[in-house]
């Protein structure tokens, strides 16, 4: 964990440590950063970097690179930790697997990812590569639960400059088919475990084999709940065959909805499944053939068709694909001019993402030639598909939400310490043959050895995970919705789901920590999901809001759906995670789109991102700086911030969606002019104002000829020498392409 200031001799840790990540976000750190440090170097306050990039995870897996994300999660226990997270890829295989080719072109010595490891060596590199995969990231940061909220400003600018929504009919054909039984949300079961100690994860054959250890140990903290849970393959396919002969007979869309990045086993897998599926005379007939060539389901259409061209059978499958895709049901497409189904890649199915978009478009998706129409919207495992079903139908009855009326719903997330589905990958397994999965004492937890706590009779692949909460994360979590409530005046609803046996125990430990807390005059409830989305829309519909307290998938799903309908994105979010040691981690926003911004980047020289969750966030991150550090000019940097902010958004200087209007970039330099006449403005610091009157003064003069330098690079394509792991020159001269404004930053 270093600051980006080149020869500088080792230091304390800086008063804030900004990440740096992936694509879209890690190309705006390039224009943004050197602004935030010269404005925050006035003030004594210092800003250091941390790269948790996949390709910095890569190489530090391999012993190439310094381990910033391992410094990083060990700071999350200093109580002055101040930490801004930005974006980052929750890498599926092929993106892995691409950005491992990447790494090694650029000449790193890295090996290849061994599908089959077949030796200690290769399952060695294999587990460091899988340690990489998926939601490898947050689970390390967030040592705290989660405040997320649409900030004042960002809701009275949705108000007045409304965004748009389609129209919903109440014939609408769009609807979510999910499972009935069989899933991981009717197969779970849920203990607490009494004392601290270790148990095993194995799985007993049922022909009477000895036992097969999936997790050797798993240490457990005294009052923690552990859940084990299963979704049939069988009835998966059989859902899944349902679903396309529905989709079709309906001559609807057919739509996936999973998260392949964070749930990094078990979605995948179901995402196999939804591909064989589609194609099941192509599977039937080749699925050998592709196997034996690496060809997985797993991994996307994508993968598949690009590597057909080296099989003999290469044309006759191509063909056959061709016509099952002809005979079934109308895919949806993620990028129709390109040709790009919901099939094509895991990691473009993005639950929370996909759905608030297709409910803020009335219920429509695109299809493949480039119109919109209903959707049979699939969610195979049923325990959130609920809360999308209920918003469908009451959008069918009472039409869109409004934005320029419409309440909030922020959110109280339960995700510290690896909590629940998002903690489940080094626990979860694809079933190899028919047995029951046990979770076994083997130490501690106030039971003899041996002891089974959990079992799930299960069939050959099937999908197993465990999930854990630990009871000091839950403690925090009922506590933060109390603080919450007692801030805001709103209702605090609970979304727990007593047909889960998890929603139960979770629920009962509610109404235990709410009898240590002060709840006089608050308005504190339980309710199913369902019920819980209904009560949050009408509520929305008169103007009022309601908190969410949430587990932390439904965090991730609440923290998109309803800011999508509310303010247009969930990127303008604040979203902030008090550490439970007092530090605070600072997040900016939701990156699903950064790679079609990149795209833009490459082929137009125009990045759309919006640094918006960046400019909320690091004033947090000031006012915390401030808090633990005693230095107040961090609060009249934050206060001066958030005026700008407001400025930027009232006067329209957010990027623009086409050439020729501002980008990512130009929004920084408008925010530089802002910032720099608030802080010229205030009268807290004397000295910070005459330090930046100057300043403001410079910006304000040569801003129409920065603007114009901005405007004048668009159009054309650029180089950046790299996807995952950039050329830092070729970046910066992209991002940095106004020598105006580079001239009064640096000075700074």
């Amino acid at each position: 964990m270093t600051d980006q200031n080149a020869n500088s001799a080792p230091a304390a840790t800086p008063d804030i440590i900004y990440t740096l990540t992936d694509e879209a976000p890690m190309l705006a750190t390039r224009s943004l950063l050197p602004i935030i440090k010269g404005f925050t170097r006035a003030a004594d306050v210092s800003v250091g970097t941390a790269d948790i990039s996949l390709a910095g995870r890569i190489l530090a897996a391999f012993g190439l690179a310094d381990d910033d994300l391992a410094r990083l999660g060990a700071l999350t226990q200093d109580p002055a930790a101040t930490i801004i997270k930005l974006p980052n890829v929750s890498a599926s295989l092929p993106q892995l697997k691409a950005a491992i080719a990447e790494l090694r072109e650029k000449g790193y010595e890295l090996p290849d990812y061994p599908d089959e490891p077949a030796t200690d060596a290769e399952r060695q590199v294999r587990e460091a590569y899988d340690a990489v995969k998926g939601s490898a990231v947050n689970p390390v940061l967030r040592e705290g639960n989660s405040d997320r909220r649409a900030p004042q400003a960002v809701k009275a600018y949705a108000r007045t400059h409304p965004h748009s929504m389609g129209a919903w009919s109440p014939d609408s054909k769009t609807r979510v088919a999910t499972m009935d039984a069989d899933d991981f949300r009717h197969n779970e079961r849920s203990v607490v475990v009494p004392e601290a100690g270790t148990v095993q994860i194995r799985l007993v054959p049922a022909d009477g084999g000895e036992p097969v250890v999936l997790r050797e140990e798993l240490p457990v903290t005294a009052g923690e709940v552990v859940d084990a849970t299963f979704m049939s393959a069988r009835a998966l396919d059989e859902f899944l065959a349902r679903a396309n002969t529905a989709a079709k007979a309906d001559d609807v869309l057919l739509s996936v909805h999973l998260k392949a990045t964070m749930m990094k086993v078990s979605d995948p897998l179901i995402f196999g499944h939804v591909v064989r599926a589609f194609f099941p005379r192509t599977f039937n007939t080749y699925g050998e053939v592709l196997a034996a060539a690496g060809l997985r389901a797993e991994d996307g259409l994508a993968s598949i068709l690009a590597g057909l061209d080296d099989l003999p059978e290469g044309e006759r499958i191509r063909a056959s694909l061709r016509e099952e895709m002809a005979a079934g049901p109308r895919l949806n497409m993620v990028d129709s001019t390109r040709g790009i189904t919901n099939l094509h890649v895991p990691s473009d199915v993005i639950i929370d993402a996909s759905m608030p978009a297709m409910i803020r478009a009335g219920g429509k998706l695109w299809d493949a030639d480039g119109s919109m129409d209903d959707t049979l919207a699939v969610i195979p495992d049923s325990s959130y598909a609920g809360v999308y079903e209920a918003v469908i139908e009451d959008c069918k009855a009472n039409g869109a939400l409004d934005p320029r009326t419409m309440g909030s719903v922020p959110n109280v997330g339960l995700m510290a310490r690896k909590a629940e589905e998002y903690g489940s990958h080094d626990k979860t397994f694809l079933i190899p043959a028919d047995g029951t999965v046990e979770v076994v004492v083997t130490a501690g937890t106030g039971q003899p050895a041996g002891t089974v706590l959990l079992s799930s009779a299960v069939e050959a692949g099937d999908i197993w995970r465990a999930c854990q909460a630990q009871d000091a994360a839950i403690r925090d979590w009922v506590h933060l919705a109390v603080v919450r409530a007692r801030a805001t005046g709103a209702p605090a609803v609970f979304w727990l789901d007593p047909e889960r046996a998890h929603d139960r125990t979770i629920a009962s430990l509610v109404e235990r920590y709410l009898a240590d807390e002060d709840t006089t005059g608050l308005d504190i409830r339980i309710l199913d999901p369902v019920a819980a989305t209904r009560l949050s829309l009408e509520r929305a519909r008169r103007g009022e809001d309601t908190i969410s307290v949430t587990g932390n998938v439904l965090r991730d799903y609440n923290t998109d759906l309803f800011p999508i309908l509310e303010v247009g994105t969930s990127a303008k979010m604040l979203s902030v995670v008090p550490l439970m040691n007092g530090g605070g981690l600072y997040e900016t926003g939701a990156g699903g789109s950064a790679p079609k911004h990149v795209r833009q980047l490459l082929e137009e020289d125009y990045l759309r991102w919006d640094s918006l969750g960046e400019f909320l966030a690091l004033a947090e991150a000031l006012r915390h700086v401030a808090q633990v550090s005693g230095n107040a000019r961090a609060t009249v940097l934050a206060d001066a911030l958030d005026a700008a902010t407001t400025t930027l958004l009232q006067e329209e200087r957010s990027p623009a969606r086409r050439l020729g209007g501002i980008d990512n970039r130009g929004s920084h330099a408008w925010l530089a002019l802002y910032w720099a006449r608030e802080l010229a403005e205030q009268t807290a610091d004397a000295d910070l104002a005459a330090r930046f009157a100057p300043v403001a003064e410079q910006l304000g003069a040569v801003n129409e000829q920065v603007q114009a330098e901005l405007v004048a690079v668009q159009g054309h394509p650029v180089e950046l020498g790299g996807y995952y792991l950039p050329d830092p020159a070729l970046a910066d001269a992209v991002m940095r392409p106004s020598a105006a404004l580079n001239a009064i930053v640096d000075a700074l």
